[in-house]
């Protein structure tokens, strides 16, 4: 077990706790590869709900990029990819997915709570996606199937950040709901996921998904490999 992920198992639901409190919960690829890990056992261990939150002060303060000046282009590249493939696994499972949000929200971190069915937000929260600032396209038409593509755009060009109203008028954010009373959203979750048999919510799950897995994974390889990626992240990370 990663030392970076919480695993808790209460009843039918597996608990998923980013575990990095002093980092912000940023995505390590330790983490990463820790939560692909999680999210794939969870229907096989029995799991009907996942739920992911982060410990601390926030969710995710999305990519790690504390290492950056060690990592080569196509390690970064490498990075990025299992991220997407982290999103796809979460959005795929045949789990009921919900995300909890609070604090101040970022990049791959807003991308897969994002990619939760339920996503719940504390009426704190907000949520950033500066991915677009050096030149990086992730969860960027999943988070358009969610609020539009006109509102999107506009967001999405500006990097603008948002709140979790903001969020819950646009459909990005399911649920605002103050922390004290998530252990009720849990508890509602496990009950909508015991509505059907397992089999059922697969199907029901595929039947609506508007997933394009390739298509994500070819335009998020496409933009990162672009030449200078690390040269634009540096520049963002200096700017900011």
């Amino acid at each position: 077990m990663s030392a970076t992920l919480q695993i808790e198992r209460r009843g039918a639901a597996q608990v998923l706790t980013l575990a990095r409190p002093d980092k912000m919960n940023a995505l390590s690829a330790e983490l990463v590869e820790a939560l692909i890990a999680a999210v794939d056992a969870a229907p096989a261990q029995g799991a009907e709900v996942i739920v992911l939150r982060g410990a601390g002060r926030n969710f995710s303060a999305g990519f790690d990029f504390g290492e950056l000046d060690a990592q080569s282009e196509g390690d970064l590249l490498l990075r990025f990819v299992r991220i997407e493939t982290l999103l796809q696994r979460v959005a795929a499972s045949p789990c009921l997915t919900v995300g909890l949000a609070h604090g101040r929200n970022f990049g791959a971190g807003v991308d897969l709570f994002g990619a939760c069915k339920w996503r719940v937000s504390a009426p704190d929260a907000s949520f950033r996606m500066p991915g677009l600032k050096f030149g990086l396209v992730l969860g960027t038409r999943r988070f358009a199937a969610l609020v539009g593509a006109e509102r999107a755009r506009a967001i999405l060009e500006q990097a603008s950040t948002f709140g979790a109203a903001e969020a819950y008028r646009d459909g990005f954010v399911s649920h605002v709901t103050a922390p004290e009373a998530w252990p009720e959203i849990e508890r509602q979750a496990v009950e909508a996921a015991a509505a059907l048999t397992g089999a059922a919510r697969a199907q029901l799950y595929a039947a609506l998904s508007a997933e394009q897995p390739d298509t994500d994974l070819a335009r998020l390889v496409r933009s990162a490999a672009e030449p200078g990626l690390r040269a634009r992240v540096a520049a963002y990370l200096q700017a900011r």
